[in-house]
């Protein structure tokens, strides 16, 4: 079997899961890893029985690999995806692609310029009930919608944020759970229900003792003025996973990865518009969607990433779509710290000062112990 060789450039928490990960599917060959820790990059290749380098550009350009992956703290994104594929090196990125619009177009721009296959880590959209969920809209069952709401929640101990002086800093991490726990969540929600047009956010920094958000919430408007609402937070035991899209023809609610569909026998506007009930209200029917079986998590990215190098299988996760949701995050964050509407797409330089003012506001972060821990949650 023809197989990709990959090198994973950051193996300190998410990239060494993704390494065990790779193992498992038989398009993938791991050649090589890097980390900027000496002691981590050695561990993990002699691990798995690699090359290992300190420096990416090394890794890049030593020959062994067809493929990187990008599993480095936010910031570094961009100029390795873009190193990479200048070298003709294909690119699959962790997510977000980059902490600023202006930074995803430019990687965009160089895929499109060098013609390398560039992809982003959204392994939920993999899913079944996403695949699914997808389908429905596309095919107009739900009819144009006219409501969106998303609550995406999760919990992060100040244990987690004390773990490692990048994190919930601007100058580390270019924002906190919108730019880190969020992405996933906003990906699907943009991909199904599109993106909005216009932004008024609050950001809070409520229960941490960080310098980025630990909850945001918004109101959205979208091109056909249909109106939305997010909220997110690291803030809530147990989380929430909830997605609601509500269209002329029907709703589709997606709950703690569970689809619900129900399909209107008339459609919201005709029958407001001609019923002589003053009480009444279009009868619902829930409809048993099929939810596809098939691969899903990680495994089933690089599996994608892979086939489409090989043999030209489409992308699941186009590069060019991951900008979707840096568009919302980098508009919800400007909203916040503006306290007025943002339009989307958003002003590439005004963002670009704003996060430069807040890297330059950003304080040194002391570390008693750092801890280089993959989430125990990492689906393989």
């Amino acid at each position: 079997m023809k197989r990709v060789r990959f090198g994973i450039i950051g193996v300190g928490s998410m990239g060494s899961g993704h390494a065990r990960t790779m193992q498992k599917v038989e398009e993938c060959q791991l050649t090589a890893v890097c980390d900027i820790d000496e002691e981590v990059a050695k561990a993990v290749g002699e691990e798995h029985g690699v090359k290992w380098f300190l420096d990416y550009r090394e890794l890049i350009d030593s020959g062994l690999v067809d493929a990187v992956i990008v599993a480095t703290p936010h910031y570094f994104h961009p100029p390795i995806s873009i190193y990479a594929m200048k070298k003709g090196i294909a690119v699959l990125s962790e997510k977000p692609i980059a902490v600023t619009v202006k930074e995803a177009d430019e990687m965009i721009k160089t895929a499109k310029e060098t013609g390398v296959p560039f992809a982003v880590m959204y392994q939920n959209r993999s899913t079944g009930y996403a695949q699914a969920a997808k389908k429905l809209v596309e095919e107009g069952r739900l009819g144009e919608i006219y409501r969106t709401t998303l609550i995406s929640t999760y919990f992060r101990s100040q244990a987690y944020y004390d773990s490692a002086g990048w994190r919930g800093t601007w100058k580390g991490e270019g924002g906190g759970v919108l730019i880190n726990q969020a992405p996933h969540a906003l990906d699907l929600f943009t991909w199904i229900g599109g993106l909005p047009s216009k932004v008024l956010a609050k950001t809070k920094t409520r229960r941490h003792k960080i310098e980025v958000e630990d909850e945001a919430s918004a109101m959205l408007e979208y091109p056909n003025g249909a109106t939305g609402y997010l909220h997110t937070s690291t803030n809530e035991a147990p989380g929430t996973n909830l997605m609601e899209f509500c269209g002329e023809k029907g709703k589709l609610v997606i709950y703690n990865n569970k689809l619900y569909f129900w399909e209107l026998e008339t459609p919201i506007q005709e029958f407001c518009e001609k019923t002589d009930q003053m009480w009444g209200s279009p009868k619902a029917k829930p409809v048993e969607v099929p939810i596809p079986e098939r691969e899903t998590g990680h495994a089933a990215i690089m599996r994608n990433f892979a086939r489409h190098i090989l043999y030209g299988e489409p992308l699941l996760t186009p590069g060019e779509e991951g900008i979707n949701s840096v568009e919302l995050i980098n508009a919800v964050i400007l909203s916040g710290a503006k306290g007025e509407e943002v339009s989307i797409p958003v002003d590439r330089e005004e963002y670009e000062a704003f996060i430069e003012e807040m890297k330059a506001k950003s304080k040194e972060k002391v570390v008693k112990k750092v801890r280089r821990e993959t989430d125990p949650q990492h689906r393989v």
